[in-house]
């Protein structure tokens, strides 16, 4: 990890294209701010892990809620010997 040491109104560059400003310090609290392309995501890490969260619990699907899926229609390949289609 990289620390550095600045003061209100001083930047550090990431890259070419992004800039982070302390903006204040007050107390405990620092405000800073960021130039960044709209291509780049900036987000606190909190909301970053929920986000991430939430695309895992959306790519995964409970056992139940696929078990009770409808069986696609079988190909006329896919039948056994002496198998009438449905159709």
């Amino acid at each position: 990890m990289l620390v550095l040491t600045r003061r209100a109104n001083q930047s550090i560059m990431i890259g070419h294209e992004i800039v982070v400003t302390v903006l204040e310090v007050r107390g405990d609290q620092v405000r800073l701010g960021i130039k960044a392309p709209r291509s780049i995501d900036v987000h606190r890490e909190e909301i970053f892990a929920q986000l991430q969260q939430a695309n895992r619990d959306a790519a995964v699907k409970p056992k139940d809620v696929v078990d009770g899926l409808p069986m696609p229609p079988k190909k006329d390949d896919d039948l056994k010997d002496g198998e009438k289609p449905k159709s």
